[in-house]
């Protein structure tokens, strides 16, 4: 059952459909279904939704709502995502309730990373 007036999913641009996928697979394991070629979802990551094919990005300095993920391992989910190639927008800080990061999938979307276990 869908939850009433409670967000239910998310939609993010993508200049580049098969960057966006290759990125989120081998970051954090992601599965895509691909509706035509400028639209691709994803589900069960905490919350549904998909990518659309656009010139944009979403970035905290052009007013986008920020998507923090959650790591148990932060060092490791950064270099996941250097790895994927990801690049690192915001290097990791401390913040009240823990620490985090900032990055930029292949698309330029900016996202954080944060986790409630300090060093």
């Amino acid at each position: 059952m869908k939850a009433d007036e409670k967000i239910n999913y998310v939609e993010f641009p993508s200049k580049d459909i098969d960057a966006t996928k290759s990125f989120f697979t081998a970051a954090f394991g992601w599965e895509f279904v691909d509706y035509g070629d400028e639209y691709t979802a994803f589900n069960n990551q905490g919350l549904n939704g998909g990518f659309y094919k656009t010139n944009a990005t979403a970035t905290i300095e052009n007013g986008s709502a920020l998507i923090v993920f959650y790591s148990r391992d932060l060092e490791q989910t950064q270099e996941k995502i250097e790895q994927a190639g990801g690049t690192i927008k915001r290097a990791i800080f401390p913040f009240p309730g823990g620490r985090r990061f900032h990055f930029c999938d292949p698309n330029g979307n900016e996202y954080a990373v944060w986790s409630d276990k300090y060093l």
